[in-house]
């Protein structure tokens, strides 16, 4: 199951650069993971300083 970014995302990038395979973009309020390219690794997770990524 892909991982999500909620609404606690405070847009620091951090996940983003820790996405081995480049799942998260920016998007029109906060990051996003694209669920099709994610590998649910949950290293974005782990990297995220506000705990805003979980399991979807």
């Amino acid at each position: 199951m892909a991982y999500v970014i909620g609404d606690a995302c405070v847009s620091c990038g951090t996940c983003e650069g820790a996405c081995p395979v480049s799942a998260i973009s920016m998007g029109d309020d906060h990051y996003q993971i694209d669920a099709g390219t994610c590998i649910s690794c949950g290293t974005c997770a782990d990297a995220c300083p506000v705990g805003a990524i979980s399991q979807g």
